[in-house]
């Protein structure tokens, strides 16, 4: 299944009354629910002893948990290479502290040779983001905190 068909997918269940669908084509199974009014997609990796990259870290001490409750957390959509530029020796898309608008780039993910930006869902303040750059992620992973 192609990215662009699960990412219809993600947001046919944002838009409408669905709270779980489970679609399968060929061997791969993606199974789409909402949680607290967000679509969130739950991909099962095909090879379990498959390694994995370094987990998501805080930039701060602080973890996720200990951001402001009301925060919105950003998850990744896909498995991929997460970088937080355009390219290496630019800027980050967004800092700590930040103002972000809704639709804004946040990420990219690196998926298959296939570039997918992550953006903002809301807008608000970037009240956390994981410090890690260039290095693999997992569907689920937080990557940032919006409050």
């Amino acid at each position: 299944m192609d990215l662009s068909k699960i990412k219809t997918l993600i947001d046919f269940v944002g838009r409408s009354n669905v709270t779980e669908l489970s679609v399968t084509e060929k061997d791969v199974t993606v199974r789409i629910f909402r949680n607290a009014g967000h679509a969130e997609i739950d991909v099962p990796v095909s090879d379990p002893d498959e390694t994995v990259g370094a987990a998501a870290k805080p930039v701060s001490g602080s973890s996720p948990a200990a951001s402001a409750k009301q925060a919105f957390q950003l998850k990744a959509p896909v498995f991929g290479i997460l970088h937080r530029a355009s390219a290496p020796a630019q800027e980050p898309f967004v800092r700590i502290g930040d103002l972000v608008e809704e639709g804004q780039t946040l990420f990219i993910i690196e998926a298959m040779k296939v570039f997918n930006t992550v953006a903002a869902p809301l807008a608000g303040r970037v009240a956390w983001l994981t410090e890690i750059d260039g290095v693999e992620v997992e569907v689920g992973d937080v990557l940032a905190e919006i409050a």
